[in-house]
């Protein structure tokens, strides 16, 4: 759980801030991975190159359009519709039969027009939903699609006072990228549950394939209210992270209950998040939806989603993460956590779906879900790293299915493997590391260990369990890890009695 900062004396812990009612509403901007803008042909990244050597210079990625300039003709990007129909489809939105876009009027200086294109009278899906972990259904109001403004730089300026910079500086760079604007009900009643919604949403993103992490941008905007002021809700805009999402959520109810408490009345307001204070701050009362004057956008004609187009689209369709893990449960036996685990990550639900094919299905999520994880996060690797694939993992639990190896050697082998590949077979055959199932010689090293530690063998007797413990684990040093802890076990209680 997110660090919550110091509110008021009367609000200590998460739970004392959620004991009154509170209404959590989010609006998500997601960021699509083309390759081309929303309405031009500029690119949406800097080149490989130019990002390696930051040469990404401001405004260098813009045409008449992206600017604004007066006679250019927006020209709608095919591959948008696309995506978007995806994420509808994954968030069991229904489709409208037409894509319709508006302008949404509003005079700030990350808009060369005075507009932004979106969508507003109808948008390209609604009322969908989504399953959090828990089971509960966030209801999905829209996901329409719009462009993103560009961004402005504040020299000498703060965060939370922009007024104070002596200039503005625009990068139209960002003017124009695609996005998808996904809107919950106002359903969800705790930063956990924002937190969760959040992370549900970004591994579809992943497994639809429309959602860049490393070059793409995920921001939120939460609508905040609370029981004790009438819900006179405060929207929170541009938190980045989810983390972030979640501390900003704790701050934000946190300080309405004390504005009520102290006899403050609230008001409709935009409000910014301040990571390094962490604190919300007023930038201006909340606009309303009237104030934006929405007008269908004369120079885009409405696009037909046909059936025939939606049946492309699904048939394109991955399997979620969600089917992966009623799969995982239901036909391999494998626990909820662990099928949970294994298809967080496509990676690593593709790799466990390639290897459970060879091998026991059971041993390969074990396997994939800790081992493999674990030597991961040791060397700070992520699955687009990862230089093994399925037939490194394959021969390897092979090994250990058919007793070839212990597991403690497999640990080690593993290790290896995820710094250079090899054939484990090959390494196990040329190193002899394979299990010593020879009982009599396994007898032998233990009586070895016992005659080399007497003392701890007089502990043990006594009843210090852990004694046994240091002798089993000086045998497995004599064998290379070569014998298996049971069988050490075993031995070792009959030889002590």
């Amino acid at each position: 759980m997110a660090k919550i900062v110091p509110m008021a004396k009367t609000v200590n812990t998460a739970t004392e801030i959620f004991t009154s009612d509170v209404v959590i509403g989010l609006e998500i901007h997601v960021q699509l991975d083309t390759e081309s803008k929303l309405f031009c042909g500029c690119a949406t990244q800097p080149t490989k190159k130019q990002r390696e050597q930051g040469q990404d210079v401001p405004n260098s990625r813009t045409c008449e359009v992206c600017l604004g300039m007066p006679g250019s003709k927006p020209v709608f990007n095919e591959k948008v519709l696309q995506y978007a129909l995806k994420l509808c489809l994954a968030l069991n939105c229904a489709i409208a039969p037409e894509l319709i876009f508006s302008r949404k009027s509003y005079f700030y200086p990350d808009l060369a027009k005075n507009y932004q294109i979106t969508q507003y009278e109808k948008p390209l899906g609604s009322n969908g939903f989504l399953t959090l972990p828990t089971g509960k259904k966030v209801g999905i109001t829209r996901v329409h699609i719009e462009e993103d403004p560009a961004s402005l730089v504040h020299p000498g300026g703060n965060l939370a006072n922009a007024s104070s910079a002596s200039s503005v500086l625009i990068d139209y760079n960002r003017s124009g990228i695609p996005l998808c604007e996904i809107v919950t009900t106002p359903t969800i009643t705790n930063p956990e549950e924002a937190r969760a919604f959040m992370n549900k949403l970004i591994i579809i993103l992943h497994y639809l394939g429309i959602f860049d992490e490393k070059n793409s941008v995920i921001k939120a905007d939460a609508n905040i209210s609370i029981k004790k002021s009438g819900y006179i809700r405060s929207e929170v805009k541009n938190v980045t992270g989810f983390k972030e999402i979640e501390r900003a959520l704790f701050y934000e109810v946190g300080r309405q209950q004390k504005a009520v408490d102290s006899g403050e009345r609230l008001v409709l307001d935009t409000r910014g998040w301040d990571p390094n204070k962490g604190l919300t701050f007023r930038m201006r009362t909340k606009e309303t939806e009237a104030d934006y004057g929405y007008i269908l956008d004369t120079d885009l004609v409405a696009i037909d989603v046909t059936q025939d187009l939606l049946t492309q689209i699904k048939h394109e369709m991955p399997e979620l993460a969600d089917a992966k893990i009623a799969k995982y449960t239901d036909q391999h036996g494998i626990s909820k956590l662990d099928a949970e685990v294994l298809a967080q990550e496509k990676k690593l639900a593709e790799l466990f779906e390639k290897v459970s094919k060879k091998v026991d299905p059971l041993l390969a999520a074990k396997w994939l879900r800790r081992e493999l994880v674990r030597v991961m996060n040791y060397n700070k690797q992520t699955f687009d790293d990862l230089l093994i694939d399925e037939t490194h993992m394959i021969e390897l639990l092979d090994l250990i299915e058919k007793k070839v190896i212990t597991e403690h050697v497999a640990q080690r082998l593993l290790e290896q493997l995820i710094v250079k590949p090899f054939s484990p077979k090959a390494y196990v055959q040329k190193q002899g590391l394979g299990a010593l199932s020879d009982n009599k010689q396994i007898e032998k090293i233990c009586k070895e260990v016992i005659a080399e530690n007497p003392s701890v063998v007089q502990d043990y007797k006594k009843g210090n369990e852990k004694s046994l413990h240091f002798l089993i684990g000086q045998v497995m040093r004599k064998t290379q890890g070569k014998a298996t802890p049971k069988e050490v076990n075993e031995i070792m209680k009959k030889l002590l009695k």
